[in-house]
């Protein structure tokens, strides 16, 4: 489970897809108080900070947008509530690139 703290224009295909995938995960388990993955440090990062879950959402559904790939899973913006930034970070983001790197893909980072 992970939410990249990378610009969503610089993931490939089934990094965006998957983040986006996994941010309804956590969205659902905080919001709807969800036992699966409640105890994940992806998740637990994002407690108190809906409106930045929100809007990395945001960036990512305009990212989706712009290569033409459909969305038809908007967040409720009402729950969109706590602090917008989120400023924690399980894995310093020249290691996140790092492992983007590595995997070969299409991310242009």
């Amino acid at each position: 489970m992970r939410i990249w703290d990378i610009a969503a224009r610089k993931l490939c295909r089934n990094h965006l897809l998957g983040e986006h995938r996994e941010l309804h995960a956590i969205w659902v388990v905080i919001t709807k108080g969800r036992k699966g993955y409640s105890r994940h440090p992806e998740t637990l990062r994002w407690k108190g900070k809906l409106k930045a879950l929100f809007l990395r959402h945001e960036e990512l559904v305009a990212e989706m947008k712009r290569r033409g790939y459909g969305h038809l899973s908007p967040l409720d913006k009402r729950l969109a509530v706590g602090k917008r930034m989120q400023a924690v970070l399980i894995t310093p983001k020249r290691e996140q690139i790092k492992r983007l790197k590595a995997k070969g893909c299409e991310c242009r980072v």
